[in-house]
């Protein structure tokens, strides 16, 4: 089992190299793909030097799984390349999720549905993931009819750069601006750019991949927020079920889950937080209450490492399938 990690030397890619090791997945080899710049040097990632490929070196070596976080033009131009040499590959940029003809997958949920014929298979967006995770068994139990969701998105999501542009703030420097506005000390109402409804694209990511990973009949409407956290997202969410429910089936429903820690004890100021999340691969719920303004409806908070769950870890899981099929 050789396994390729495109965009290695970047924030997910450090981590999923990481979490491939931390789960010890069965690769007899690692190869650590970058840019054609760095094609060549050696790195060290995670405490282990890794040589640095360039794509047309990776390609020829026909690896079985290619897990790639480069960027949406990258695996458009390249994923269909290592695919045709035979390699299945998981891509988490946005290239392929909406694909009719890719499947957009949360193991949890729906990675019964992956065959030996899937060879570009399509990673959620962060904050889809950690909302689609929470939502699932409710789905089974209740019916879902609509979704209101407001994140609370750390900087990590934005890279490296917005990190930095951060920290600096933090410390009284002048940093690059990676925001239109200071992020330090705010909250930036604007995650990815605005579209011509007046949503931002990755409200709309929200919207779409949850329709499309759970049921289209499902009403979602977002807003995402860029506050200033390090890392972690966080997600105000309320849920209009089509069957009522008794909420402390609900809390125990949530609580069997796996993948789901629920912390929902508001006597001892027991309640999700980015802080609790940090490394972690669960998905983190809690202040579950009943939306006493409208029927058959609960209010609740979800939090997720964004770099993990939301992207290597869920990246990392579908490989374990993939390796599974093969």
């Amino acid at each position: 089992m050789r396994v390729a990690v495109i965009g290695a030397t970047g924030m997910v890619g450090n981590i999923m190299l990481k979490v491939l090791k931390e789960r010890k997945f069965p690769a007899d080899e690692i190869i650590a793909v970058a840019s054609e710049r760095s094609a060549g040097l050696e790195k060290e990632i995670n405490g282990k030097v890794y040589k640095i490929m360039g794509m047309a070196e990776a390609i020829a070596q026909k690896p079985d799984i290619a897990l790639f976080s480069a960027g949406g033009a990258t695996s458009l131009e390249f994923a269909p390349q290592f695919a045709a040499v035979g390699t299945t590959v998981i891509d988490n940029s946005s290239a392929w999720r909406m694909s009719p003809d890719h499947k957009l997958i949360v193991p949890e949920i729906n990675g019964n549905t992956l065959t030996k014929d899937d060879k570009i298979i399509a990673n959620p967006n962060c904050s889809t993931i950690q909302l689609v995770v929470t939502l699932a068994p409710l789905h089974r139990k209740y019916g879902i009819k609509r979704v209101v969701v407001s994140t609370y998105q750390s900087v990590s999501g934005t890279g490296v750069n917005a990190v930095r542009q951060m920290l600096a703030e933090r410390r009284g420097e002048q940093a690059e601006m990676v925001y239109p506005y200071p992020i330090d000390l705010n909250c930036i109402p604007h995650c990815d750019v605005f579209e011509e409804n007046g949503y931002t694209k990755e409200e709309m990511k929200l919207t779409n991949e949850t329709k499309k990973i759970l049921d289209r009949a499902i009403d979602v409407t977002a807003t995402a927020v860029r506050v200033p956290v390090v890392g972690g997202h966080s997600e105000s969410v309320n849920i209009s079920f089509e069957n009522d429910f008794d909420l402390g089936e609900l809390r125990k429903l949530l609580h069997d889950t796996p993948g789901i820690v629920l912390q929902d004890n508001p006597d001892v100021n027991s309640y999700p937080m980015p802080r609790y999340a940090h490394e972690r691969d669960e998905v983190f719920v809690g202040r579950i209450r009943r939306d006493f303004s409208q029927p058959k409806s609960v209010n609740l908070w979800i939090v997720a490492d964004n770099l993990r769950k939301g992207a290597a870890t869920n990246a990392v899981q579908i490989a374990e399938i993939v390796a599974g099929l093969k």
